[in-house]
């Protein structure tokens, strides 16, 4: 695919990620905990890092159940330290914890799912950026929805992530118009 945003270079994993995974609109309230999870474990590194230790994250974090890690406690911490497959970052895993707890919260009132889309009306916002230099880090509205996340107990989920956890989970479409996956990320938000 030419042309395709240039964030994703030419590594495979990264590139199939782009073509097949970033942008997709995600209803499925437990793959946006994990997807918001995982952006959480990103700050301060690079998301193929992330992308790269994804599937181990996984078996450590039991298919990020929430229902699961919301009744972990000090001994799931400190054996989760000791995987090196994943991030150990004691601030991030404790964080997951509070997190899934959190996210039952919300998922037992609304849905998860209902709870993030109604920032967007229930649709993808679609933005027709052509350059890289021209897509925010956050914006009003990611740094609202970061406010409200962390009032129902969220760590780990500032402005900046929020955004690219939007950009990544099709609440907002941020391929460049240049790329061809724009045009058809924005029809499947229809």
């Amino acid at each position: 695919m030419n042309d395709r945003c240039g964030w994703c270079g030419t590594e495979e994993i990264y590139v199939d990620y782009h073509d097949t995974e970033w942008g997709v609109p995600e209803y499925d309230s437990r793959a946006l905990w994990e997807k918001l999870i995982l952006d959480g474990f990103q700050a301060g590194l690079s998301w193929i890092t992330i992308l790269k230790k994804r599937d181990a994250f996984r078996d450590a974090f039991e298919g990020f159940d929430p229902n699961i890690i919301a009744g972990w406690g000090d001994a799931d911490v400190k054996r989760l330290l000791q995987n090196t497959g994943i991030v150990r970052h004691r601030g991030k895993i404790e964080a997951t914890i509070g997190n899934a707890r959190a996210w039952q919260k919300i998922e037992q009132r609304e849905g998860f799912d209902t709870f993030l889309w109604k920032y967007f009306d229930g649709k993808p916002l679609q933005n027709d950026f052509r350059s890289l230099s021209d897509v925010p880090g956050f914006t009003p509205l990611s740094t609202q929805i970061s406010k409200d996340l962390k009032k129902e107990g969220f760590k780990f989920c500032g402005p900046t992530i929020v955004y690219a956890f939007a950009q990544a989970c099709g609440l907002i479409n941020d391929h460049l118009v240049t790329c061809p996956r724009h045009d058809e990320v924005k029809k499947l938000a229809l």
